[in-house]
């Protein structure tokens, strides 16, 4: 089901008042079976698939934590339940990637390659369920999550509706304690869930999926375009993913504060990063935290790579373009992002005597704006490879950045069908999504208008309204997060 259809306007109330209606003691079925309604409603069979990983994690876990206690095996069980959850993600998302590859790889050299493509669509949200499961038994054997005697309250941290398809992952010590918890109906919370809700649809419908359109059109079909084109479709890709995954989040954390529940944040304004090293801390940051967790962190403390982080920064960075797809257009991605964290690192301390030497302080503003202006084309130059549909056009489209910059408004195939008045309105749109941002940044955790007269509120309310009614695409456009 998707936060921005017509079934989901019907769904969302119903489950809200029956979960407060609901006695205490049986809300957790009940958010279990709308979580499954929820799941179902896309392709109905994979709910098994789904079923699958819940009963692996689910008895690994009481495994781990027995023979943790005995100080013996704990290790081996941990093994079985990565190996076994991430035997299942393998299959259904890269079992055709590695067999393609190694395919034509025993082609060039001859032989015969005697395995040969699975025909199946790919379970919505694999890699989130994936990695959310993968924190649970991790954190049972670090001690810090005990093992979960009650089946239907870990299949519901697995299953939660509101974050089961594209996250925030959440981890197991942080959701499951609140599954248990009493949660009463609250006007203040629920009004603020809405607001949050609204602001979210707004990102997806008026700005992301208005933006679709035109990024489509470039990145589809490369061999028509030039330079300035890219250009323009690099920079509205970079705002269509960052309104269509936060605009998720925020419908997926409203969704679950309207009936208590407290989502970790996975987005903080990073359009006003500094730095490709500090806009991974404010951009998916569940995912991050978690490969920083699970992956960097423990790389960082093998002998080796103690004192050669810049290593572990790469592979940190490769299991990220792993994660994301099994294609090579999302490894280079993200081994690209891994040279710009490197490079940032390394770079650092020359970078702040340059700004010595010509008498700039770091905190001057123009400094900060460079540094902002950097950081976002740095990112959008990352969607060249990211929002290409193979590394072929990858490096097309590359190489036909210096192209056409003679006659940069001559690009009748990316202006047709997008008039004047449809410019002026996206940069408007554009411009609006930042200034809020900036807003709320500098109000915190409170909302922007909270303390603002009444008439200011309401006209915010109101405009946000009409702008979804007006200008609001309803398609049924899946989020992009969605195929992960």
């Amino acid at each position: 089901m998707l936060f921005n259809s017509f079934s989901f306007l019907i769904f969302f109330p119903i489950v809200t008042a029956s979960y407060f209606i609901c006695p205490h003691r049986f809300r957790w079925a009940l958010l279990l079976m709308a979580s499954c309604v929820f799941y179902m409603w896309f392709v109905p069979q994979y709910i098994f698939i789904l079923l699958l990983l819940i009963v692996i994690d689910y008895a690994m876990g009481l495994l781990i934590e027995q023979a943790r206690l005995k100080n013996r095996y704990a290790r081996r069980y941990l093994i079985m339940s990565i190996a076994a959850t991430c035997v299942v993600w393998f299959i259904f998302k890269y079992f055709n990637f590695f067999s393609s590859n190694i395919w034509a790889l025993a082609g060039f050299f001859g032989v015969q390659y005697p395995l040969k493509l699975i025909r199946f669509l790919l379970p919505i949200g694999l890699s989130f369920h994936t990695l959310q499961s993968l924190s649970y038994v991790i954190e049972v054997y670090r001690g810090r999550q005990k093992a979960e005697r009650h089946f239907g309250i870990y299949a519901l941290y697995v299953m939660f509706y509101p974050q089961l398809v594209a996250g925030p992952i959440e981890r197991p010590y942080h959701l499951i304690p609140q599954l248990r918890q009493k949660h009463e109906v609250d006007y203040q919370r629920i009004t603020d869930a809405l607001k949050l809700m609204a602001w979210g649809m707004f990102k997806k419908v008026v700005i992301a999926d208005r933006l679709k359109d035109l990024v489509d059109r470039v990145f589809d079909n490369p061999h028509e375009f030039q330079g300035p084109a890219f250009v323009i479709a690099a920079v509205l890709f970079a705002f269509q993913i960052y309104c269509d995954f936060s605009g998720y989040c925020d419908m997926a954390i409203g969704s679950a504060k309207a009936m208590g529940f407290r989502l970790t944040n996975n987005f903080r304004f990073p359009f006003f990063s500094r730095s490709i090293a500090e806009y991974w801390t404010r951009w998916n940051i569940t995912f991050f935290s978690w490969v920083k967790d699970y992956v960097y962190v423990p790389l960082c403390q093998n002998q080796f790579l103690r004192d050669k982080r810049w290593i572990a920064v790469f592979l940190a960075f490769l299991f990220s373009g792993f994660w994301h797809g099994a294609d090579w257009t999302y490894i280079l991605a993200f081994l690209l992002l891994g040279i710009y964290v490197v490079c940032s690192r390394g770079t650092c301390e020359i970078r702040q005597k340059i700004y010595q030497m010509i008498g700039l302080d770091r905190n001057n503003i123009f400094v900060q704006l460079w540094q902002v202006l950097t950081c976002f084309f740095l990112f959008s130059f990352f969607s060249f490879f990211y929002r290409a549909r193979s590394l072929d056009e990858s490096f097309d489209i590359i190489s036909r950045l210096p192209q056409g910059w003679g006659h940069a408004w001559d690009q009748g195939r990316i202006f047709s069908g997008f008039d004047q008045r449809w410019w002026l309105l996206t940069v408007e749109l554009i411009a609006f999504l930042l200034i809020m941002d900036l807003l709320q940044e500098n109000a915190g955790d409170e909302f922007v208008f909270a303390k603002s007269p009444a008439w200011v509120r309401w006209t915010y309310y109101y405009g946000l309204v009409l702008a979804m009614v007006f200008w609001g695409c309803y398609g049924q456009n899946r989020f992009l997060y969605f195929q992960f």
